[in-house]
């Protein structure tokens, strides 16, 4: 396919593009109130710089904190239900099979992963982008425990408790800087899909 015609069709439809951005916006006001909330207690022994946090105090922190988990919440069942009801989940996240995942990371580290058409994910973001998803179920069900553990108590045994349900929630947060560390950096390497993000085409 020519670049030409490429470039004219659409890649992200505009359901896609508001979610991501929206996605955008809701986890890095969590990510940043979280480190403020995490050092009120620095349960690991570490203190995040305040420099990189939000919400000045605890409890400033948490009112964005809770803001934002209402918009990633609501905004991940519009993204999930769409893809589910389209059709698009199971074209474009699956299948996934470990022959292709070990050659397409094996390209990637070879620095010669294709990137030849953005409507179409490779296995390594496949995988990525289905790890994402079940990170953010993961930060909502411990963070629900964390929020109202008395309510949810079925929820905060199945996280082995309340004090499990902290090294939870932290650890699935570390994922999700994680992945956002390295999105960063393939968008960075292939800007171009930064501009599929933003016009769609």
């Amino acid at each position: 396919m020519k670049s030409s015609d490429l470039s004219s069709r659409i890649i992200h439809p505009a359901w896609l593009r508001l979610t991501h951005w929206l996605n955008a916006i809701a986890v890095i006001v969590l990510l940043t109130s979280g480190w403020r909330i995490y050092n009120a207690t620095r349960f690991l022994g570490f203190t995040i710089p305040s420099g990189y946090t939000l919400g000045g105090w605890l409890g400033g922190a948490l009112q964005w904190h809770f803001a934002a988990m209402w918009l990633l919440a609501a905004n991940g069942v519009l993204y999930l239900a769409i893809n589910i009801a389209s059709g698009r989940l199971r074209r474009q996240f699956f299948p996934i099979t470990l022959r292709q995942l070990l050659r397409d990371i094996g390209r990637a580290l070879r620095g010669k992963l294709a990137h030849a058409d953005p409507r179409h994910y490779n296995s390594v973001q496949r995988l990525a982008y289905l790890f994402v998803m079940v990170d953010a179920v993961v930060l909502v069900l411990s963070g629900l425990v964390l929020w109202k553990s008395v309510q949810f108590p079925l929820l905060r045994e199945l996280m082995g408790g309340y004090e499990a349900a902290r090294y939870v929630h932290f650890f699935a947060m570390a994922g999700l800087s994680a992945f956002i560390v390295i999105h960063v950096v393939m968008v960075a390497l292939v800007p171009r899909t930064l501009l599929a993000m933003l016009r769609g085409r």
